[in-house]
């Protein structure tokens, strides 16, 4: 009777430990359209990591991946959007060539896979306060065909000379670091997003 008991016993175990399989995923936080906009905020003399996200949709195939940080330097004139552009940061897969005021702050915060491509600032300024963009440009190798796909996020940052205190405890979400993802099975038709 006990052989039988165990029996049981262990069998309707097996049936309640699930087995998961593990494969990493992808979760872009940023919708449509192509170009998005994100406020974040940091603390004064705290890190605070510039978050930019760019998902391949089919892992499989190789890109050739270049990343860009630009700073938007809004004291210069309005008339050419591209010379208020400051590039303060370039991967490509080489060690970045830093200069300026960030020099010694900047870290590299991403992924193996390129698809996060996030960066650090370190030691946070006051003067860090302003527009950051990122821009994601993969080159595709195919037979005779090597499409160029660019996107690009602009993150405003808002530095803070302490920590809301409000805002640090009723929205906690505001000074995560990271946070939770279910991974969609469906690549192409992603479901709604993940609150807390």
């Amino acid at each position: 009777f006990d052989t039988v008991k165990r029996w049981v016993i262990l069998s309707t175990l097996c049936f309640l430990i699930p087995v998961q399989e593990c494969r990493s995923v992808c979760v872009d936080p940023y919708t449509q359209p192509q170009t998005k906009d994100v406020e974040t905020e940091a603390v004064l003399g705290k890190p605070i990591k510039l978050t930019c996200i760019s998902c391949m949709k089919r892992e499989e195939i190789e890109a050739k991946t270049k990343v860009d940080w630009y700073f938007y330097n809004s004291s210069i004139e309005k008339k050419n959007l591209m010379r208020n552009l400051i590039l303060i940061y370039e991967f490509n897969r080489s060690p970045p060539d830093e200069d300026g005021p960030w020099k010694g702050r900047l870290l590299w915060n991403g992924s193996k896979d390129l698809q996060d491509v996030s960066i650090s600032i370190t030691n946070v300024t006051l003067s860090d306060a302003g527009r950051y963009m990122c821009v994601v440009s993969r080159t595709f190798s195919f037979n005779l065909y090597t499409p160029t796909f660019t996107n690009s996020i602009t993150i405003n940052l808002v530095v803070r000379e302490k920590v809301d205190f409000f805002l640090f405890f009723f929205y906690p979400c505001v000074y995560r670091t990271d946070y939770l993802a279910i991974p969609s099975e469906n690549k192409e038709n992603p479901g709604p997003a993940v609150t807390e």
